[in-house]
């Protein structure tokens, strides 16, 4: 007999992000006789929330049409001013917006905390009748004898790192659900298991990523203009043969959030997105808006980057992908919250009418078949070759073509081309080939070390339980990973949780510092043999971010 409790409900939904909680609420809101668990991995709804964010809100306008007078923080702060700047060392010249199709204006849009906004859907939820779990990971996925999903077991807590019981160990629970949604985020490792099991990549592109890492800060009040959004391309990334881009929004309560976000693609080992970031905060024109001002926080994560043509089959008997577990990102928009939550409704609405069917545990074949026909689809592809234009021809060639693109699909005269993606692993090149980056040391004021800013991250893991970075062969670790492309681990991790230690005379020894993680899955996806598997820590694990 199973020393586990177990737990019946209708519907189970793994992740508490805007994906996650949209699907809880429309489920509610269609049958309020519904029982929906809602299982985060965060201490807290939102604590693993991290977005730049500037949120179109056409999703939300669908969840609730009064949003805007229900106290929603994401309604404090309308865009006011749109702005492209595109870099060189010293200097930037502006993309005039009149060069960008329509859909590129941020006009109607709002910035905000996307973790508050979070926690704001999950008092709405909660509201309703939705029964939601912070600190309970989901660790493993039930099946029946054909196969289908049946619902998820959370993680164990209270195991030692050498696998014994604590004192105060409990075993995960049982969640049995007729049906399973999977709204981990992007690269979540049960939707990794999922897409493996069923397949579910077969007749689409590879998803690809970009890191994202993040500051706040609060401002000189001479500098804050609040609802001006800024975003850059260019240096210092044009350096390094690299792409991607910057962006700074003016949010409430006089603060600005800033980040950098790296294409993972990149080809030389020694390329740190950490240290471009930082950087970057060092451009004049980035400097002049900082200075006198003061971090607060800090973050990462990864973002889905592969657009339309890399959605995978949504359904599977018993589950369904949705938000940034099957990449709705719309790249060159920089947004995918509203494309999330649109994909958890609809989700919804597919699962409420399986019930009242009397249907469980069976494929939902109309819910890939809504998302396919949605807005969602005629968003993402007008802009389905924006990404690999530049991943191929580079940022400067590839973003006029990407441009180009876009604005023959947004005339309906778009060529029947679909780019194709390849996996950011492989794209890493051998150390020999390039030249190490001599990066800056950071000042203190405006540019700060991995692990000073992982303090702003306020991360925190239990220290005696197993290490929750899985490496799969060390002995590959070291002849590959470090002889031959030179410990890229080192740099592509944001919070310094891998270390090559090299000693004479002994043989080099990979550390792995898990305390820091950020769960940001940088390693899942760069490790150039994907020799590392990043899993669920215990519950509650991980950074606790204010405000991100």
């Amino acid at each position: 007999m199973s020393e586990r409790e177990s737990m019946p409900c209708d519907v189970v939904i793994i992740g508490g992000g805007p994906a996650g909680l949209s699907a809880a609420i429309r489920l509610k809101q269609i049958n309020e006789d519904l029982e929906v668990v809602v299982l985060e991995k965060g201490s807290e709804i939102g604590a693993h929330i991290l977005s730049g964010a500037v949120v179109d809100p056409k999703a939300m306008n669908e969840l609730f049409p009064d949003w805007r007078d229900m106290d929603c923080p994401l309604a404090e702060t309308p865009v006011t001013e749109n702005h492209h700047w595109v870099l060189s060392e010293a200097g930037k010249s502006d993309l005039p917006e009149f060069l960008l199709p329509p859909f590129m204006s941020n006009d109607g849009n709002y910035t905000a905390s996307l973790g508050n906004t979070c926690r704001w859907l999950a008092e709405q939820a909660e509201a309703l009748g939705v029964m939601v779990f912070p600190g309970f990971p989901a660790a493993e996925v039930l099946f029946n004898d054909a196969g289908a999903i049946t619902g998820v077991v959370t993680q164990d807590m209270g195991i030692a790192e050498d696998g014994s019981h604590k004192g105060d160990y409990q075993p995960g629970m049982e969640i049995h659900a007729k049906y399973t949604l999977f709204a981990e985020g992007a690269r979540g490792n049960l939707t990794k298991k999922m897409k493996a099991k069923f397949d579910l990549e077969a007749d689409c592109e590879p998803q690809v990523y970009g890191l994202g890492i993040k500051e706040l800060w609060d401002v000189d009040p001479s500098v804050y203009e609040q609802g001006k959004v800024i975003h850059t391309q260019g240096w210092p990334l044009s350096e390094t043969g690299t792409w991607g881009g910057g962006f700074i929004y003016h949010q409430a309560n006089g603060q600005v959030a800033l980040g950098f976000v790296t294409a993972l693609d990149y080809k030389n080992p020694y390329v740190s997105p950490y240290q471009e970031f930082q950087r970057w905060k060092h451009h004049p024109e980035v400097a002049a808006i900082l200075k006198g001002g003061k971090r607060v926080a800090y973050g990462a994560r990864v973002i889905n980057e592969g657009g339309w043509q890399s959605v995978p089959k949504l359904a599977f008997p018993g589950g369904a992908l949705i938000g940034c577990s099957a990449g709705f990102v719309n790249v060159p928009r920089i947004k995918g919250t509203h494309t999330a939550m649109k994909s958890g409704m609809l989700a919804a609405e597919s699962i409420a009418a399986a019930i009242a069917a009397g249907h469980e545990h069976t494929e939902l074949m109309e819910y890939d078949a809504a998302v396919r026909d949605s807005w969602i689809a005629t968003e993402l592809k007008k802009v389905k070759n924006a990404q690999p234009a530049v991943a191929k021809y580079g940022e400067d060639l590839g973003t006029v073509l990407a441009g180009i693109d876009m604005w023959m699909r947004t005339l309906k005269i778009g060529l029947p081309i679909t780019m194709k993606h390849h996996r950011d692993h492989e794209m890493l090149e051998r150390a020999d080939l390039f030249a190490p980056i001599k990066y800056p040391k950071p000042d203190g004021t405006l540019s700060f070390d991995r692990l000073t800013n992982v303090a702003y991250s306020y991360t925190n893991h239990a220290e005696d339980q197993p290490v929750h970075l899985k490496v799969c062969d060390r002995e590959l670790q070291r002849e590959s990973e470090l002889e031959v492309y030179g410990g890229p681990s080192t740099r592509y991790c944001p919070a310094g949780v891998y270390e090559w230690i090299i000693e004479e005379g002994a043989e080099p020894k990979f550390q792995i510092n898990s305390q820091n993680c950020v769960h940001c899955k940088t390693c899942d996806i760069k490790d150039p043999n994907q020799n590392i598997e990043w899993t669920t820590p215990e519950g509650g694990g991980g950074p606790n971010y204010p405000n991100m």
